[in-house]
């Protein structure tokens, strides 16, 4: 019998080419899902709610941020069976396509004041379709990215992802600024809609540079030499490596910080409570966002120097202390201290964490997993980290001034990451081909109880 054929070799480039597909679509991903996130905390209770209880109307918005978050374990339950069993290239396009659609489609909604109650369930539907495509989408993107780069370079090459999801975020955020700034009445009218019919560009930037990608080495090697992949990756999944989706899970709760960051602190520091201008807080987050583009390659250069854990550790410790030291300064409305805190504390604690992610997670996995093992373990994390918001809004009393528990909360969401990191095995010396593998005084054990059994 003949040997399989080889797989074909990549062509020269495509590392990099990866990278920036990754890039890009994170890119868009984010922006369409943080802008959302400006508009659950300025526009729509506005827009989709009732008017006459103000807090109501703003508890039942945060609430809508984290439908998205709902959908999303069950997109990846879907889309990441689809990419281990098809490629990593078709669930890119896909996902890209499906939330370019879905956001374009959120500003053209019908207001509250012209449908009713049929306004917040059609931009509720819109969400969830954002939630199913972020779901694919990350793990898909980071799959590619990791099979592809050189093994000596992985978590600088998959934090390219993450690198696109703070451009999203930034873009998101200078996009809403002029918006921010107009009159009531035009925001409330029409302005809060050009953030969402912009995202049209975008897609179609990032559709042109993934329908050119190649498929990943290893997936084809892998294909090729096991004749085929897995019939039913999921079960694979649950039955080999249930520990590691678990550890993936809890890791995964550290973008709560993102999360709280983004929309609760920015609806508390507009608040009447604090008062502060929402133009000012969007450049806390656009500032923070900048800094994490530079801060995000270096603690991933980092990484793949000294080991994924330490990296991640320092990350998801640092970012639970920092949030008190964030909301206090906003409590005081001191500008000067919540745009230094805050992009200490985003912009370059909460990179570490963000930026080692990627290949930390991935690495857990074997090529013929990967994929659905990063989109359930993360999704299911991140759906926790969605709501967190509301949680938040919650414990933060009726009149939402209770800074301090909120800080603590979202320190004792950072507790799973951190036991995660301190339990997973360090990867980043490991060949690309023997990920997911046992250690081998695992593998011996195993081996032992098997002929014993016999």
């Amino acid at each position: 019998m003949s040997a399989p054929a080889a797989p074909p070799r990549a062509p020269q480039g495509q590392p990099r080419k990866a990278a920036l597909a990754a890039w890009i679509g994170s890119a868009l991903e984010y922006y369409d899902f943080f802008i959302y996130g400006s508009a659950a905390a300025l526009v729509f209770p506005k827009v989709f709610f009732d008017e006459s209880d103000p807090a109501n109307a703003t508890l039942l918005s945060l609430a809508t941020f984290g439908v998205a978050y709902a959908a999303r374990p069950v997109g990846a339950l879907f889309l990441g069976h689809v990419g281990d069993r098809l490629g990593r290239r078709k669930i890119m396009v896909f996902t890209l396509i499906l939330m370019g659609l879905s956001t374009f489609l959120i500003g053209c909604l019908p207001t509250r004041d012209q449908v009713g109650g049929l306004a917040p369930v059609l931009l509720v539907l819109c969400r969830v379709l954002q939630g199913i495509s972020a779901a694919g989408e990350q793990a898909s993107a980071g799959s590619m990215t990791l099979e592809h780069a050189p093994p000596s370079r992985r978590a600088y090459f998959t934090s390219f992802t993450l690198s696109g999801t703070q451009a999203g975020q930034l873009l998101a955020t200078l996009v809403f600024l002029p918006i921010a700034a107009l009159p009531e009445d035009q925001l409330l009218s029409w302005g809060w809609r050009i953030p969402f019919w912009l995202s049209v560009v975008v897609a179609v930037v990032g559709y042109v540079i993934r329908r050119t990608l190649h498929e990943t080495p290893e997936f084809s090697r892998q294909t090729a030499a096991s004749g085929g992949v897995a019939r039913l990756p999921l079960v694979v999944l649950l039955r080999d490596h249930w520990s590691d989706v678990l550890r993936v899970i809890a890791g995964a709760l550290v973008a709560s910080v993102s999360t709280i960051f983004t929309v609760w602190a920015l609806s508390y520091a507009t608040s009447d409570t604090v008062g502060m201008d929402r133009s000012a807080m969007l450049w806390v987050g656009a500032l923070a966002n900048l800094v994490a583009l530079g801060a995000i390659p270096l603690w991933a250069r980092l990484a793949d120097r000294i080991g994924r854990r330490p990296v991640y550790l320092t990350g998801a410790v640092g970012s639970a202390l920092m949030m008190f030291g964030y909301l206090w300064a906003i409590s005081t409305g001191s500008y000067a201290l919540t745009f230094t805190f805050g992009i200490l504390a985003f912009g370059v604690v909460y990179s570490a964490a963000n930026a080692v992610w990627p290949s930390f997670y991935g690495e857990m996995f074997p090529t013929r997993v990967r994929l659905s093992g990063m989109a359930i373990g993360t999704q299911i994390g991140f759906a926790v980290a969605g709501f967190a918001v509301t949680f938040a809004a919650q414990i933060a009393g009726p009149d939402g001034a209770d800074w301090f528990a909120v800080a603590l909360f979202t320190a004792a969401l950072c507790v799973p990451p951190v036991i995660a990191g301190l339990t997973a095995r360090e990867t980043h010396r490991v060949p690309t081909e023997r990920l997911g593998e046992p250690e081998p005084a695992t593998a011996a054990r195993v081996e032992d109880a098997r002929r014993a059994a016999v």
